[in-house]
């Protein structure tokens, strides 16, 4: 038996990354000397993911501005001022604010897709972000013209487009990022906001095949941002029931940075459906202290007691950078974490014979 093991999605930018992001933004660099940093960190990336034994690969983000805001690059109809997210060391980050319609992708995941298979044999895996989180440009007073329903309409075929286009790309799996869900019980208790997001996501996901969504994960965390976390006070309990409703086959759940991860795993063993295969964290990406392989063998072992060997996986807690300005955590620390993962579920998987 051989456990899967993948990578969530983003790495830290290297310097000459970030100092180019921010030398476009200012104006002085154009877009092609900016594509051209952005090649060369991919580059390193896939090599790197590599040297881990890693047996999927992500491009880490390395082209995007966030995991959240990739499709929105470029965009005119944008203003600055949209949803607040606090996180708990009293940091924001914000979302931008639609002005106009219709709602349209300026950029589909497929475009970072086939730059990184270009680059390597391994299969890679493609992280999307959530319809639920960018419903949340669309402001509160509406946009003449253009009603919520149309913008709905629009937003779950600019998604499926985006899940569709990895897959046909070659993705060897296609990793919805849904860090929103625990969020929106901090911002709704009574569960109704995650419910809406619930059931907009499985709008998209109903529109594949039962063969199409057994290539398709939802991500969960509290956050990840500049070694701090928006929502890790929130009950997992309020949130995994509704998860496992979502009509995905693979599910990406943090855990190693849960305070009491048995009574998480007891709450997914409780509520994963049949057809649906959990990864569980077994690095979290804002301990800078590199967990032995030991560590996450026996953090794997634990899940075991709850899930099906052969309906287990592992993962990172998650990306280690999703926003590209983030340099809290080092590239070092990001792949020594990812060889211990590696490393670490191959001992769990001997260990179940």
């Amino acid at each position: 038996m051989t456990l899967p093991t993948e990578p969530i999605g983003s790495i830290p930018r290297p310097a000459y990354l970030v100092d180019g992001l921010g030398e476009f933004a200012a104006g002085r660099i154009d877009a092609a000397a900016l594509a051209e940093l952005e090649s060369r960190a991919l580059a390193d990336t896939i090599r790197r993911f590599e040297e881990t034994g890693s047996p999927v690969l992500t491009d880490g983000e390395q082209g995007k501005p966030s995991f959240a805001t990739y499709p929105l690059a470029g965009l005119a109809a944008l203003a600055p001022d949209g949803v607040v997210i606090p996180f708990a060391d009293g940091h924001t980050r914000q979302l931008p604010r639609l002005t106009a319609g219709p709602f349209r992708y300026a950029t589909h995941a497929d475009a970072y897709l086939t730059r990184a298979k270009a680059l390597t044999a391994r299969p890679v895996k493609q992280a999307v972000i959530a319809a639920s989180a960018l419903s949340l440009i669309y402001p509160a007073d509406g946009i003449d013209g253009y009603p919520q329903e149309q913008f709905v309409a629009d937003l779950v075929n600019e998604a499926e487009a985006d899940i569709r286009g990895a897959l046909e790309a070659g993705a060897d799996s296609v990793q919805i990022d849904f860090t929103e869900g625990r969020l929106s019980l901090k911002l709704d208790p009574s569960g109704g906001l995650l419910r809406q997001f619930v059931d907009l996501n499985n709008a998209v996901l109903d529109r594949f095949t039962a063969e199409e969504r057994a290539k398709i994960g939802v991500h969960t965390c509290p956050g990840g941002d500049q070694d701090s976390v928006h929502s890790l006070d929130v009950d997992y309990a309020g949130l995994l029931p509704s998860l496992f409703d979502l009509r995905a086959g693979r599910f990406f759940v943090q855990l190693a940075s849960e305070a009491d991860p048995e009574r998480a795993l007891r709450v997914i063993a409780d509520n994963v459906k049949a057809d649906q295969r959990v990864f569980v964290g077994v690095t979290d990406p804002i301990d800078p202290r590199v967990e032995t392989p030991e560590e996450v063998r026996d953090r794997v072992l634990t899940a075991a007691k709850y899930l099906p060997a052969d309906r287990l996986g592992t993962c990172d807690d998650c990306g280690f950078s999703p926003f590209a300005d983030d340099t809290s955590t080092s590239r070092d620390i990001a792949f020594a974490k990812i060889k211990a993962r590696v490393e670490g579920t191959r001992l769990a998987s001997e260990a179940l014979g």
